[in-house]
């Protein structure tokens, strides 16, 4: 009887194909969150027009582009590797947030840019 319910306690490992599919999908939500922050990062370091333009537009100065940038690029380079995920995740997070209350702070149209960063 003590094995049956010490069976019966132990953890189940997931089998089933849903589990499977949530993990590829993890995955891909994953990966396009970092192609685009590379690509926003990646963005600033090369003092893109279109970047600087928006970057100025509300407020910062041209020369903290490239060191947001390099934030940027650190957090999601955190992110993407398994063992730092987590702190990268939380980095992320204040670097976003600062880049919605930046947003939130010209009172730029709350629908077309602001939930965008969130």
């Amino acid at each position: 009887m003590a094995d049956a319910v010490h069976q019966s306690m132990a953890p189940q490992s997931p089998t089933s194909g849903h589990s499977k599919w949530g993990k590829w999908i993890g995955w891909g939500m994953s990966g396009l969150i970092i192609a685009f922050l590379l690509f926003d990062s990646i963005s600033k370091l090369v003092l893109e027009h279109h970047v600087v333009e928006a970057t100025t537009k509300i407020g910062y100065p041209l020369d903290v582009i490239c060191p947001l940038g390099v934030i940027c690029l650190a957090c999601t380079l955190l992110y993407a590797i398994p063992r730092t995920s987590v702190l990268g995740a939380i980095l992320l997070t204040g670097y976003l947030g600062g880049a919605i209350a930046s947003k939130v702070r010209i009172e730029d149209p709350m629908f077309s840019s602001v939930l965008f960063g969130a």
